[in-house]
């Protein structure tokens, strides 16, 4: 009986000093103090990035218009003609030739014009054989006029002031009627073309300005913003029904020449947001590719809760789902609670902390 009451003294005088050790350690725990926020809920701003294809506002493939050998070429790739220029000419002696006919031809059926017009004016001959002859001279000089334009056509002048593309056919080479000589890109504007979905449309339309001129800048390749903003001018007629799309053109000034037909960049538009629920990027941790954050309830316990970000900015995210503007979130040490855990914490307006942020919203 002894021996058993010594044993339950032990045993609680080990409970005791256990229970006031995790005492302790839980009073040590609750002096740590964590920085906790709420989401900043304000009118904002945000960018939204759109891939995009670059085409010079007229491009134009030049063609021979007359069979023949490429006699001369007056221009070279890449080079910038004007307007009127002289670029190619295809060998001309059979146009010369057959215009030389037709101006004799023109010139007999004249003379028997004249002689019958003499005849009919005496009387000699009906005025139906007068109208006739006149009918032969006006055929002819027709024929003076076709080839003209048939010898015209073996002179290839640029149709506007633009860039040279690459040769398609070389000194001496035979070509046909239709063949491909070059390419010319009018580049004083560009039109940049880019897809937009369906959701973002109606909200555009929302938003759109009164002049429905939507200013956007261009990110070009080398992730450098193109110093020239561009303006939104034309918004097709059909959605893709395969991709849920619908592709908008917008024109920007060229007068550097810096961009080119064919190339590649993205567009930034700025859509406005009302009441957006912003928070900052750090207080939020990432599970399977879904976003969480610890949010505190009136015990002072951290409980996880996942959000869905709207958008992303420098710093910070937009929140579309999860939070609302009187939620308190943590915003430094996550990685070091769990679920349920009661934390002592320190409170900091969401205004003050976005403002110590790299970048803030505006």
């Amino acid at each position: 009986m002894k021996r058993t009451g010594l044993l339950m003294l032990m045993g609680l005088g080990l409970l005791s000093a256990t229970t006031s050790c995790s005492e302790k350690h839980e009073e040590k725990e609750e002096q740590v103090k964590f920085l906790v926020t709420s989401p900043l809920q304000k009118d904002t701003t945000i960018t939204k990035e759109y891939v995009s294809q670059i085409h010079a506002y007229q491009h134009i493939e030049v063609r021979a218009l007359e069979k023949g050998y490429l006699q001369k070429i007056y221009v070279d790739e890449g080079q910038r003609v004007q307007q009127g220029q002289l670029m190619f000419q295809i060998m001309p002696m059979v146009y010369k030739a057959e215009l030389q006919r037709s101006k004799a031809e023109a010139n007999y059926v004249g003379i028997e014009y004249q002689n019958t017009k003499q005849l009919a004016d005496k009387n000699v001959v009906s005025k139906n054989e007068l109208a006739l002859a006149q009918a032969k001279l006006d055929k002819a000089n027709a024929e003076v006029g076709l080839a003209k334009t048939h010898l015209d056509f073996t002179t290839i002048r640029a149709p506007f002031t633009g860039m040279m593309d690459h040769f398609q056919a070389r000194l001496g080479s035979l070509v046909d009627e239709g063949d491909l000589l070059t390419t010319l890109s009018d580049n004083s504007k560009m039109w940049v073309y880019f897809n937009v979905p369906e959701a973002e449309y109606l909200a555009y339309k929302a938003h759109a300005p009164a002049d429905d001129k939507t200013r956007v800048k261009l990110l070009m390749a080398n992730n450098e913003v193109f110093k020239y903003p561009g303006v939104v001018q034309t918004i097709e007629a059909d959605f893709n029904n395969e991709t849920g799309n619908i592709a908008f053109r917008a024109t920007f000034p060229n007068p550097d020449g810096l961009l080119r037909n064919g190339e590649t960049g993205s567009v930034l538009m700025t859509v406005p947001l009302k009441n957006a629920v912003i928070i900052p990027q750090k207080a939020t941790f990432e599970v399977l590719e879904k976003k969480f954050v610890y949010v505190v309830d009136a015990q002072n316990r951290v409980h996880q809760r996942e959000v869905t970000v709207a958008s992303e900015m420098p710093d910070l995210y937009i929140i579309s789902a999860g939070l609302k503007a009187s939620d308190k979130l943590m915003l430094e040490g996550i990685r070091k609670v769990k679920d349920g855990d009661r934390i002592s914490f320190t409170y900091q307006e969401p205004k003050s902390v976005i403002s110590h942020l790299k970048v803030y919203s505006e």
